[in-house]
This record gives C-alpha cells, sequence and structure tokens, in this order.
C-alpha cells in the first residue's frame, strides 16, 4: 500500500482530470467511498445523528457528498458550515434536497447551535481541512474542535471519524498545533497520507481505513512511499530448500560488546541466528571470551585486541581483513564509547575502504561516527544506518524533538544526501533508501521499548543480508519481523516487563506465521 504526500496527491487527482475524471466526479467517489465506509464503522442498527462539521475547501465538498450518502441511509444528518460556502454550491444543494439539515457558523457566532447538535450526535464528521491545510487552528474552527473535544468528555460513547486527515495535523510532518481532532477512526482517500504515521498524527488518526476512490493502478505506482504490510514482506522472505547447507545461508560478522555491555553482543548474535543466518561470527575483546562463550554455543568468535574489556584500534586491520570472508558486518551495539573504540572505529573505517561487504552500522559505532566532520563520506554506499532518535539527533545536528517533528521527511533527506539506507527506529520506524523510495511500519508497541531491543533488530537486518537480500529489503523484512515478535510477546504476558532476550526464540515462530500467510 503506497504513501503520499501532499504534493504527491495532488499530482495524482491532476493527472486523474487529465485523463478525463473532473474534480466534481473525484469529489462525488470520494463521498461516496467515505459514506460506505463510514456505515461499515456504525454497523447495522439504530437510526444514528450524525453532525458533519464542513470545511470552506475540497475536504468540506467531499463531506457534503458524504452526508448526503448517510441521510439515503436512513441516519439524521446536520451540516455545520465552518467559513465561507456559498449557497449555490452543488454539493451543498444536492445534500440540502436529499433531507440534510443545514447550519451556518456565520449566523452562529457564538456556536451555541453546534454545542446543542454536538451534545445529541451519535456521530461527529471531522470534513473540515484535508490536504489544503497548512496551518494550526484558529479563530472559529478552533473554537469548533474544543467543542469537539468537550462533547467527547461528556459523551464518551459519541464517536468521532476524520475525513482523510484529522483537522490541525500537517498533512506531511504530522504534526499539530495546541487543538487538533483527535478521531477514533480517520478514513483517508485514495491513499494514506504520510502525517498519519509520525508525530501526533498518529495519535490523532485513531484506527486509518483507507477508502478507494478508484485512482488508477498505473497512476499509483510513480508515488515512492508504501507502508509495510504482511503481504508486502511475504513477498521478501528468502527461501530455504531442504537439500540446503549452512554456506547458503550466508555468514554474519558482528563486531560488538564491551566490559559493560556484553549482552548488546549476545542479542545481536542470537538475533542473526535466529532470523536465518547459516554462521555467525563474534568479534569482540578477547578478555570477554570467556564470558561471551557460555550460552551462545552455535556462535564462532574472533577475539580481538583489547583493552580492559574494550576493543582497541590495533584490532582493526584484523577485522577488516576477516570482513571479506563474510556476507555482512554489523558493527557497534555494545562498544560503548571509550577514547580507544573512537580510534578502533576511526582506524576500520580506512582498513575497510576496499571490502565489498554489506554493513549494518548501528548504536555507539553511529554515536562516535557523529563526532566526526563529513562521517558519511568515509563509508561504502552498501551500508544501513539503524538509528534511535537520540543518535539520529547527534548525526544531523538537531535535537532530539526536531527529528521527531517529521521523521520520514528527515530520514528521506538523509538517505539521498548521505547515500545510505536508514532506519529510524521508534514507534512507526522509517526505512529510506537513496534511490528515494521509503516505507514507513505502521505499528507502535510499548513492549519494545526496552534495553537491548534495538540489538536484536540490527542483528535480524544483517542475518536476512547474508541471505542475500538487498540493503532495502532486509531492513523492510527486519523491521516487520521485529514488530511481530513484540506483538507475539505482547499477546502472551502484556507489554510491560517484556525484555529483549524474550524476542530472540519467537522470531522463527513469525517467520513461519508469515510464511503461512497470517499476520502480526
Amino acid at each position: 500500500m503506497k504513501v503520499v504526500t501532499t504534493d504527491e496527491m495532488r499530482q495524482l487527482e491532476e493527472q486523474c482530470v487529465k485523463d478525463g475524471v473532473s474534480l466534481s466526479e473525484l469529489m462525488e467517489k470520494a463521498g461516496v467511498a467515505f459514506a460506505a465506509r463510514v456505515l461499515e464503522v456504525m454497523g447495522t442498527g439504530a437510526l444514528r445523528r450524525i453532525v458533519i462539521l464542513v470545511g470552506p475547501g475540497n475536504n468540506g465538498g467531499d463531506g457534503l457528498v458524504a452526508a448526503r450518502h448517510l441521510t439515503k441511509g436512513g441516519h439524521l444528518v446536520s451540516a455545520y458550515l465552518l467559513g465561507d460556502r456559498k449557497k449555490d454550491d452543488n454539493m451543498l444543494v444536492k445534500a440540502l434536497e436529499n433531507g440534510v439539515k443545514q447550519y451556518r457558523q456565520i449566523e452562529d457566532k457564538k456556536m451555541e447551535k453546534l454545542k446543542e447538535l454536538l451534545g445529541g450526535a451519535d456521530l461527529v464528521v471531522d470534513a473540515i481541512f484535508g490536504i489544503g491545510q497548512d496551518r494550526p487552528l484558529g479563530g472559529f474552527y478552533k473554537q469548533a474542535v474544543q467543542l469537539v473535544d468537550d462533547s467527547k468528555t461528556d459523551k464518551e460513547t459519541q464517536m468521532i471519524i476524520a475525513l482523510d486527515v484529522p483537522s490541525g495535523i500537517n498533512v506531511d510532518s504530522g504534526a499539530a498545533g495546541d487543538k487538533y481532532i483527535s478521531a477514533d477512526y480517520t478514513i483517508t482517500l485514495g491513499l494514506p497520507k504520510v502525517g498519519l504515521y509520525q508525530s501526533e498524527g498518529s495519535v490523532a488518526a485513531g484506527q486509518i481505513i483507507i477508502a478507494d476512490i478508484g485512482i488508477p493502478e498505473d497512476i499509483i505506482e510513480s508515488v515512492y512511499g508504501e507502508l509495510i504490510t504482511s503481504g508486502l514482506v511475504r513477498t521478501l522472505l528468502p527461501k530455504r530448500p531442504n537439500l540446503a547447507h549452512k554456506g547458503i545461508f550466508g555468514k554474519a560478522l558482528v563486531v560488538a560488546g564491551s566490559i559493560n555491555y556484553s549482552g548488546a553482543a549476545r542479542l545481536a548474535c542470537t538475533a542473526a541466528a535466529r532470523s536465518g543466518a547459516g554462521l555467525v561470527t563474534l568479534a569482540t575483546p578477547a578478555s570477554l571470551h570467556n564470558v561471551m562463550v557460555v550460552g551462545m554455543e552455535e556462535v564462532t568468535h574472533l577475539p580481538l585486541v583489547g583493552e580492559d574489556g574494550y576493543i582497541s584500534a590495533p584490532a582493526a586491520p584484523k577485522v577488516a581483513k576477516q570482513a571479506g570472508d563474510y556476507d555482512a558486518l554489523l558493527i557497534g551495539c555494545g562498544l560503548s564509547r571509550k577514547e580507544q573504540v573512537k580510534k578502533f572505529i576511526a582506524s576500520f573505517v580506512k582498513e575497510y575502504q576496499s571490502v565489498e561487504i554489506k554493513t549494518v552500522i548501528d548504536a555507539d559505532a553511529l554515536n562516535i561516527l557523529a563526532e566526526v566532520d563529513n562521517w558519511w563520506l568515509q563509508l561504502p554506499h552498501n551500508a544501513i544506518l539503524t538509528p534511535h532518535p537520540g543518535e539520529m539527533a547527534r548525526l544531523v545536528k538537531l535535537s532530539r524533538d526536531e527529528v521527531q517533528q517529521d521523521r520520514i521527511g528527515l530520514t528521506r533527506q538523509k538517505a539521498k544526501e548521505w547515500n545510505k539506507t536508514i532506519v529510524l527506529k521508534g514507534a512507526n520506524t522509517v526505512i529510506a533508501s537513496p534511490d528515494g523510495f521509503w516505507r514507513v511500519n505502521r505499528a507502535a508497541n510499548a513492549a519494545l521499548a526496552t534495553a537491548g531491543t534495538g540489538d536484536v533488530l540490527a542483528g535480524v537486518i544483517t542475518g536476512l543480508l547474508v541471505q542475500g537480500l538487498s540493503l532495502f529489503k532486509a531492513a523492510t523484512l527486519g523491521v516487520y519481523l521485529h514488530t511481530a515478535v513484540g506483538s507475539m510477546a505482547s499477546d502472551k504476558m502484556g507489554n510491560t516487563g517484556i525484555i529483549a532476550g524474550d524476542l530472540l526464540p519467537l522470531l522463527p515462530f513469525a517467520i513461519k506465521e508469515l510464511r503461512e500467510g497470517l499476520e502480526y
């Protein structure tokens, strides 16, 4: 399923018009599709009182078309007009002819009538602004949204459905001012909008439902963004022929761990193995070898030069030389930011310039690189960066809050600028490649908000890389599986008290269920 920005959606609509579909026809299709989805959400039963907040633009027009069809469905529909809407507006005229009742804010300055309507409503439809909104709500729009909030507080059973995008939410960034619609459902038209999957938009949208408005598939193919779905990732699963041997499933080299963070290395290595890698080798300081071998019988080891449990610069040539014998490299988990580790990273980057190997760069390796000017120019292009928001903030020299304001836009921009594939972790994880393609994971799970789950994700992606997947495909499938095992763990134990190690034995089950057509 594709995901669109404001500009992309407008381009799709313009192309439809060029192909002979008028704007009024598009609006009719949108309103009809929205009304049909609303009826599905409400279900069969008693007559409902519906209030539709109608804005001045196309979103309001869609709302008026929907109002007409909801009235035909036997419901009592009131259209409350916010902003300028001409009395001879064709969509308004048709709605009134079919029994929709009209009220105008311009005749209800104190909004007493709106307050009365909301008080008796079973359903409130937000059709104030769609993709045309480009600023925070103010004036009577803000006042109307406040009344919706008050009404919902007084009447918990009242349902709120947003048409396309909740008003007050920036369509592209998901950011909001101090007032916006908090919907139970957002029925988005044609294709889901970027802002529904980040910042306040991901919360304000509630459950997202997509209403097909007949945009041709060949036009949609021009869109760069996608939702990560089970249908998409199922096609990415590496094949597992019964006559295979471990060499077919690839070899992973994991450079990780330090005296304080030995667990990160364990989690990453085990995750790579559990996701299907044929062989996993851990490169870590020799002083930690006796600790690391316990409980990791399946992992082979490459002891490195180090001091006091931390890797050091003299180990770099050995790692770079050995890396050429592997199919993918993971570096960073639990290395720490000690001065000697920084020197190792600097030396290693120089040493492995000529090594053709897919690389995942995570955690402390990212933090150390962030201190180097133009660090991305020193890395080969075949690398995946897996920062969490704090690490991304260090890489781009912004605050964490600034990173979170437009996760998708920033990730896309930096993937192109740095010529790297980026996985920006967090709720609704974002993946972007240098060629402009990007994907967003439509899932958030508090169970994954615990130490070590990032190491698991890095290991999973590495394990998929060694099985032959491209950087973008491995990142996509890895993010999905990571979320899936989080959901499986939550189903069994709830979302409190789950630790990263709980995810590891569930990885084969998640892969099995994905192959069999199940979805998490």
